[in-house]
């Protein structure tokens, strides 16, 4: 919807598509605005799980032509992959939850917003942890709020959307003997787009760490790569009273992930 005032606001409710607005027709014209320094998450991969939205952030600068202000365009930025910017606006996107842009002098216009993602509605499929192109569509309208042009913009940087990650961890036995044996299991898990539910991630290598009572930094113990549903077990020397956890670095296709520390008395 436009807004008739110095900037301009743009609301979708939730999960709602581009393509419910009409599609540009072949005959629309060029709406003569740019689109610069777009950057979505902060540059940061967009991490999503599997029921919690996820709205991240972005901003952009945008160029007008002249005799266009900025109460005059509606731009909704989105995301696509393995298609068209016009198809990915279509169907298969990740949407504009909310723009707002504020004009800054005549020509120009600062403007943020977030895109929304509901991972059950937009996300049905685990191969879409990957990279997704970043879009703009422009719409201009005439003083009669009529549709005066639109158009795609694109190449811009692309955004990673990755499968969030989980990590659990468990040392006992609870209390134990200076010196004894600790054994320390757990499991790596990531979001499953397709269960909606949280599955294994079988094979992947993780850090067992520990932090001494009193402290606040952890070391590394060493490495263990999980099995093939994501379950981790070693054995370790109790030396001292302290928290351990497991760890594993985000990969291409999923988030990162940290257990919360768990406390051994060592008597």
């Amino acid at each position: 919807m436009r807004a008739g005032r110095s900037g301009f606001a743009v609301a979708l409710a939730g999960a709602l598509a581009l393509g419910a607005y009409a599609a540009p027709s072949a005959a629309a014209a060029d709406t003569g605005v740019t689109v610069s320094d777009l950057v979505v998450n902060e540059g940061k991969s967009v991490i999503v799980g599997t029921t919690a939205e996820v709205k991240p952030g972005f901003t952009f600068h945008m160029a007008l032509p002249s005799g266009v202000r900025a109460d005059d365009v509606t731009p909704f930025p989105y995301l696509y992959h393995d298609t068209t910017a016009a198809k990915g606006a279509d169907s298969g996107g990740i949407y504009t939850g909310f723009t707002s842009c504020d004009a800054a002098g005549t020509r120009a216009a600062e403007c943020t917003g977030e895109l929304y993602i509901e991972p059950r509605w937009q996300l049905d499929s685990n191969n879409d942890a990957t990279t997704w192109k970043a879009a703009v569509w422009v719409r201009v309208w005439n003083s009669n709020d009529q549709l005066k042009g639109e158009e795609y913009l694109t190449g811009f940087s692309s955004v990673p959307v990755k499968r969030a990650g989980k990590a659990t961890v468990n040392a006992s036995p609870e209390p134990v003997a200076k010196g004894g044996k600790l054994t320390v299991t757990g499991r790596l898990t990531r979001a499953d787009w397709v269960k909606h539910t949280y599955t294994g991630f079988g094979g992947k290598a993780a850090k067992l760490q520990f932090r001494k009572a009193g402290t606040s930094t952890y070391s590394t113990v060493k490495i263990v790569r999980a099995d093939s549903a994501g379950y981790l077990r070693t054995t370790t020397t109790a030396a001292t009273d302290g928290y351990w956890r497991w760890i594993y670095s985000e990969t291409s296709t999923t988030g990162g992930a940290k257990a919360a520390g768990d406390y051994v008395d060592v008597r």
